[in-house]
């Protein structure tokens, strides 16, 4: 696209400066020209009018009165009739300007210069023209690279969006461009974006409440079927039997849908290092508190590993770094720890603000809920995604204010092209 923009615009600028060029290049030469004819006339005319004033007075021609009227390595030659033509100056060679004028009984006045000197004039003068075109789309070849630049910049802005929205970054941005068009993308995107993770959501619950409801149920009824199993009927014992063996077939394709349903929420989620992604997350966000006159302290143990997707994570803890930002005071502090049950790790972002107040904590994480008068949207979205790659995010304290993010620790199963067996785990 930026290609394509530059393109255009240098187009324009060239077709421009060829069209404006060209004229003012003619112009130019056939304007030295009729400098040089005119000047060399002017010269003619004064020399034969003192050799109009001799021949009134009937004395003989003195060219030596006009001699400083005619140019340097210019000659002059006056043609009478019936008399030897009179001549002052030097031989301007074969290639001449000439200019004639008439004088008294039927003579005329000829001065010629060499043509050389005009010729070098208009070159000159054409040689400006060029280099003025030349400068022009220099110029414009400039500003064509700023032009597209600044241009393809929110187009890329826009398709990183779009891909960050793909990988289930569902966090809205607020950045716009100040062209229209483009910042009705980012508005349709930053709707998108807020419908999917609303979606989302409503998925996870819609999942977890069925799977709490079936599995209810399901061992409910395997209980029953199981006491009915010891019944003095063997026919009754019998059915209670294959009931039962149904009932297990039951639940064991309902773990397969929920393992199925958790593994397409977790697509995308990797292995990711926490001391590499955190430091670079939070060298961003310590800019924009120490503007305000506040600190970020980081915090990340050596070797710490969580299994997550990269985007969503970076959102997720941006998120609550600008909660921090907003809503909080005093410094920041981001840390990253081992859980205390096997398996886990903790990402915790802590300020020394006045902390959540208890009316606003149990709904903290509500959509459109807000204390502060914002959009209530943030906490909300963050939760979203961090249950997308099967974590928890929780307000672990409210003074000060402490949210705690916790991630699976990586299994061998999750390095991509190793095939492990799958262990069935109780649910």
């Amino acid at each position: 696209m930026r290609r394509r923009i530059l393109l255009a615009i240098l187009l324009a600028v060239t077709v421009t400066a060829a069209a404006l060029g060209s004229p003012l290049g003619v112009t130019g030469w056939l304007l030295v020209n009729n400098l040089a004819k005119e000047d060399l006339a002017s010269n003619a005319q004064r020399i034969a009018a003192i050799l109009d004033d001799q021949l009134a007075d009937n004395r003989p021609l003195d060219l030596d009165q006009v001699r400083a009227a005619v140019p340097q390595s210019g000659q002059l030659t006056v043609r009478q009739p019936r008399a030897q033509d009179l001549t002052y100056g030097v031989d301007p060679g074969p290639e001449v300007v000439v200019e004639s004028v008439p004088i008294a009984r039927g003579g005329t006045v000829e001065l010629a210069i060499p043509a050389g000197p005009l010729r070098t004039r208009q070159m000159q003068v054409a040689a400006a023209v060029i280099l003025l075109v030349v400068l022009s789309v220099g110029t414009g070849t400039v500003v064509a690279t700023v032009t597209a630049r600044r241009l393809a910049k929110p187009l890329r802005h826009v398709a990183d969006r779009a891909a960050r929205l793909g990988g289930g970054d569902f966090r809205p941005d607020g950045r716009r461009y100040e062209v229209a068009e483009l910042d009705m993308v980012a508005d349709a995107l930053d709707a998108s974006a807020t419908a999917l993770a609303q979606l989302v959501q409503r998925e996870r619950q819609l999942v977890g409440d069925v799977s709490h409801q079936l599995r209810s149920r399901l061992t409910a009824l395997q209980l029953r079927l199981e006491s009915l199993t010891g019944h003095p009927d063997s026919d009754v014992a019998e059915e209670a039997q294959a009931a039962q063996e149904q009932a297990d077939r039951l639940a064991e394709a309902l773990d397969e849908l929920l393992a199925a349903a958790r593994a397409a929420s977790e697509v995308g989620a990797e292995p990711v290092e926490l001391t590499a992604v955190l430091p670079e997350v939070s060298e961003e966000w310590r800019q924009l508190l120490k503007a305000e006159g506040r600190t970020l302290r980081l915090r990340v143990a050596d070797g710490l590993m969580a299994r997550a997707t990269p985007a969503r994570l970076r959102e997720v803890i941006g998120v609550l770094l600008d909660n921090a930002l907003r809503h909080g005071a005093g410094n920041v502090t981001l840390t990253a720890r081992r859980g205390e049950a096997d398996g886990t790790v903790v990402i915790e972002v802590t300020d020394s603000g006045n902390g959540v107040p208890d009316q606003l904590a149990p709904h903290i994480f509500e959509r459109g809920f807000s204390g502060a008068g914002s959009f209530g949207v943030g906490l909300a979205l963050a939760r979203a995604l961090a249950e997308a790659d099967g974590g928890r995010l929780e307000l672990s304290g409210k003074r000060p204010a402490t949210f705690s993010l916790f991630l699976r620790v990586p299994s061998p199963a999750d390095v991509a092209g190793v095939s492990w067996p799958a262990e069935r785990v109780p649910r």
